[in-house]
């Protein structure tokens, strides 16, 4: 998925001028994060290329979302990304600091593929570096950005690697949210999860847990297709 752009089977993903490129794994994200009946406003979070925020529109013709990046490049191609597609007068682009932008809406979902590598080796990019490691938004910043603009009853959706979501389950649990949905995520069966997304609030809800294997000796796992089919191509 390095390609500079990514065609989707409603919407293509140009992303020559963004650090991070579409992944597998965020896919996922989109394609598999509940958009419950009280979503009606949503925010995407270090939006990139706008990947999530186009997935999520596709899937709800309800839902309103602003899409915060804090990189001009990526906010650029995720505003042209957005204009080419059928959703463009749902999904708002914002470049700026998740950190110090003063939304006007609170959120009913807020979703996040953030940045998530704080021991690993850095880059010689620094846009490169922004994007995959905790330098521009560490958690606490991303937990602080989520409690300020979460509406009550709200939850927020994250993908991390394995080892840092339980870093960040951590945090969560100290300032009083609740894990209610978590999937787990492999790319072949008996191998080791590496990704999951998780669901956190603060409401009561019922708790869920799955897993995904994204392939088997045939190729796409059932449920992977299943899970992609409205969005990848010759699925």
């Amino acid at each position: 998925m390095s390609n500079n752009y990514f065609q989707f089977k409603k919407f293509r993903i140009e992303q020559d001028r963004c650090a991070m490129k579409v992944t597998t794994d965020a896919c996922i994200q989109g394609a598999w994060t509940p958009i419950l009946p009280s979503v009606k406003r949503v925010l995407d979070i270090g939006t990139g290329t706008g990947l999530l925020s186009l997935m999520l529109a596709q899937r709800s013709d309800d839902v309103i979302i602003d899409a915060i990046e804090f990189d001009k490049d990526a906010a650029s191609q995720a505003a042209d990304n957005v204009n080419t597609s059928p959703w463009k007068g749902r999904i708002n682009i914002i470049e700026g600091d998740v950190r110090t932008h003063q939304f006007r809406d609170k959120y009913d979902l807020i979703i996040s593929n953030p940045p998530f590598f704080n021991n690993s080796l850095l880059s010689d990019k620094e846009a490169k570096n922004n994007a995959r490691h905790t330098l521009s938004l560490t958690y606490t910043d991303l937990l602080n950005a989520v409690t300020e603009n979460l509406s009550e009853g709200g939850y927020i959706s994250i993908l991390l690697p394995a080892e840092e979501y339980m870093l960040w389950n951590e945090l969560m649990a100290v300032h009083g949210w609740a894990e209610f949905g978590k999937l787990s995520v492999n790319h072949k069966p008996g191998a080791l999860v590496k990704r999951i997304v998780g669901l956190f609030s603060k409401a009561d809800r019922v708790v869920t847990e799955q897993s995904l294997t994204i392939h088997n000796d045939n190729g796409y796992t059932r449920e992977f297709i299943d899970l992609m089919a409205p969005f990848y191509l010759n699925l």
